[in-house]
């Protein structure tokens, strides 16, 4: 138990962790540090390109087998499921409409790609080992959750969506068709071409996600700034932005112990389950749901689910993959 507590305290004060606490202390504080908007889509470009070609790569070396479609499997039946079970609740904790409700439900049963790329970063600085295919699996659930909130709100009668153009901005949402793509460039060249560009993808990745999650503390911060103001969100929600990523976990965890899964590809399954969408999502909403309060879904999943899931959750998800499927 000594070894999981030191784990998880490790992995809080990591360079990672930290940066992304500098940038919503700043913020907190009305500090005008700021990313340029540039520099930061330039250093998402560059994360998402690094852990896809890397995760093909490691496909590539390892070959397909029957573990990795029961991942894929698990990833779609749990970002279909999840927002069942959160829309279930808001339904209970809050007054929120059907469809701000089924919106926000969406958001988490998809993923954050950039919670995703934490846990790497940390289970890497433990010398934790996991499956390179994992990011697959993350591309894979970013949309069934998108389709689960749509059928959420036709069933209750709520406003109708508008799918016109919905596939297109699903499918060809600019994080996913980057994820997905380095991930095939990865599996075609495998190690020879990740050798070649190692330097490149490599060494600098830490250093340039301290850097991505300072602006990302910065915007959680001030997002947290406009909740104190008296926006829309209350203590309810608040406290399931809290719960919600818990609960998801839980199911990712069993998912990943019942398919076999490593420790460490425990703990990303474990971590995809439990983040909650804040780009893919959002973009999505616009055009499927766009009478949904962003004010709502936003400010839950990115001023407060992210940061839980950044100073706690990986953490807690890491040490408690280690303990489960560790033995």
């Amino acid at each position: 138990m000594d070894g999981v507590f030191a784990l998880a305290a490790a992995n809080l004060v990591s360079p990672v962790i930290l940066s992304f606490a500098l940038g919503l202390l700043a913020a907190l504080a009305r500090s005008d540090l700021s990313v340029p908007e540039a520099a930061a889509k330039a250093l998402s470009i560059y994360l998402l390109f690094a852990i896809g070609f890397k995760g093909g790569a490691a496909v590539a070396e390892s070959g397909f087998g029957g573990t990795l479609a029961l991942g894929l499997l698990a990833g779609v039946v749990l970002s279909f499921a999840i927002p069942l079970v959160a829309f279930a609740l808001l339904r209970v904790v809050s007054r929120l409409s059907v469809v701000d409700a089924a919106a926000l439900a969406a958001h988490y049963g998809s993923i954050s790609i950039v919670t995703f790329v934490a846990a790497t970063a940390a289970l890497q600085s433990q010398g934790i080992a996991y499956e390179g295919w994992m990011v697959a699996v993350a591309a894979a659930m970013e949309a069934p959750a998108i389709l689960s909130a749509l059928w959420l709100v036709a069933r209750k009668g709520g406003a109708g969506s508008q799918e016109e153009g919905l596939l297109r901005e699903v499918l060809l949402n600019g994080s996913i068709v980057l994820l997905v793509g380095s991930f095939l460039i990865g599996v075609a060249t495998g190690a020879e071409g990740l050798a070649k560009i190692e330097s490149f993808i490599v060494a600098p990745f830490t250093g340039v996600l301290c850097l991505f999650l300072l602006d990302m503390g910065l915007i959680a911060g001030r997002g947290l700034r406009e909740m104190r103001r008296g926006g829309p969100v209350s203590p309810a929600l608040i406290g399931f932005g809290l719960l919600m990523p818990l609960v998801g976990g839980a199911a990712g965890l069993a998912s990943a112990l019942l398919i076999g899964l490593s420790p460490g590809g425990a703990a990303l399954m474990t971590t995809l389950a439990a983040s909650a969408s804040y780009i893919a999502v959002p973009a999505a909403m616009r055009v499927a749901l766009p009478e949904a309060n962003p004010s709502v879904y936003l400010t839950l999943s990115l001023g407060v689910t992210f940061p839980f899931n950044l100073t706690v959750g990986i953490p807690l998800y890491i040490a408690a993959a280690v303990a489960l499927a560790g033995g």
